[in-house]
């Protein structure tokens, strides 16, 4: 059994006020060209589908063509979730019609959860649809007051998976989530928190029992404590803490056993994400650029000393697509107030940003029952979101 894995496509992203559309119509034919040249058994999407739960008209219609193309034209079926970035009712509809057609999607997480047999030269083999789903949906779903996380959530729902199967099956995972194995996970900016602290952590031996576990949410492609359980990436680079990602999307052979072979395909883009850095007047010489893709999303860090005139503009003549301009070498100020953020505060959670605001203010921590009634503000903010 042959399929390719990918997640994350955030159809009608905007990154730095730019509309990334036209990046992932050409990126999605790359796609297009691949599943023609390798004929899978099934496309594989990990949720968030869409990168806000009402999308924008062109991301539907992108979407719609994509899918149409894949379904019909190419007689490949599409398994797909929604992720916690898409709305699960919108992404659900039709999906009872669009089964005939090949397009299983699941939207809404269900107690019994989705199973879709797939059949290749040695036999069946059964694709779970579990998309995204907040701890207090499933703690309703399954009558159980315990679940109390996003840990808890997914083992409950294994569980009830395993109890109904043979577990000697050849199995395929499909979940939305922040899981967890034995190393750091790689993380980038663009990811939206999906709890507040820690809450949000599955382990990935909750998927043992899997032949292969297919996983949206995180950005970078990468394994999580096996080789089977692994996250395909985006499609394109949606920050510049992706800048060093290799894009693409994960080809899966199982064989008789169940045994997954891993080949990660990579995907080239229309304009990359990238950093440059140097003096103004060095990097708009034309020995700097030549060579390179000066149609690219750039951030550009300044090294120079001094005022500057007009900076962006001049930059603009030869990068067109400038998202960010820093100075590295500017003054800064002697002292800093006691609510600056620090420069790492890209990387904190808000819960840990309003900590330090806090600590900052009072010159005390905060305390349990702050922390909770922080974390649940910042939960309904981030869903309304």
């Amino acid at each position: 059994m042959k399929f390719i894995h990918t997640g994350d496509w955030h159809i009608g992203k905007i990154v730095n006020e730019f509309h990334m559309t036209e990046d992932q119509d050409y990126i999605l034919s790359q796609l297009l060209n691949l599943l023609q040249e390798e004929r899978p058994d099934a496309l594989v999407i990990a949720g968030d589908i869409y990168d806000r739960s009402v999308a924008p008209v062109e991301a539907v219609e992108l979407l719609d063509r994509i899918f149409c193309r894949i379904t019909l034209d190419l007689n490949i079926p599409i398994l797909a979730i929604a992720g916690n970035h898409d709305s699960p009712e919108r992404v659900g509809f039709g999906s009872s019609l669009l089964y005939s057609k090949g397009l299983y999607i699941e939207g809404v997480l269900k107690k019994e959860v989705s199973k879709v047999v797939l059949e290749d030269q040695y036999g069946p083999v059964s694709f779970y649809l579990m998309p995204y789903a907040d701890p207090a949906v499933v703690r309703e779903l399954y009558e159980d007051k315990e679940i109390k996380s996003h840990e808890d959530a997914v083992r409950t729902i294994v569980e009830n998976i395993n109890k109904n199967r043979d577990i000697n099956e050849r199995s395929v995972m499909i979940y939305h989530g922040f899981v967890v194995g034995g190393e750091e996970p790689e993380t980038s900016e663009s990811e939206r928190p999906l709890s507040i602290g820690g809450t949000e952590y599955v382990k990935a031996e909750n998927f043992s029992t899997f032949s292969y576990t297919a996983l949206g949410h995180l950005h970078g492609p990468q394994r999580v404590g096996n080789d089977n359980i692994r996250y395909s990436g985006s499609l394109l680079k949606y920050s510049f803490t992706e800048v060093n990602h290799k894009k693409g999307v994960t080809i899966v052979n199982l064989d008789q056993e169940g045994k997954a072979e891993i080949e990660h395909r990579e995907l080239i883009p229309k304009r990359d994400l990238r950093k440059i850095k140097g003096d103004l007047q060095e990097l708009i010489k034309p020995e700097v650029y030549q060579g390179t893709n000066r149609e690219d999303y750039i951030n550009v860090i300044l090294t120079d000393e001094g005022e500057l005139i007009d900076p962006i503009g001049k930059l603009r003549a030869v990068y067109p697509n400038i998202m960010q301009l820093t100075r590295e070498n500017s003054v800064k100020r002697e002292e800093k107030t006691k609510t600056a953020p620090g420069e790492d505060f890209k990387m904190k959670s808000k819960l840990e940003l309003f900590g330090d605001f806090y600590m900052g203010i009072t010159g005390k921590e905060l305390n349990e029952e702050k922390i909770k009634i922080l974390s649940h503000i910042i939960e309904e903010v981030e869903k309304e979101e």
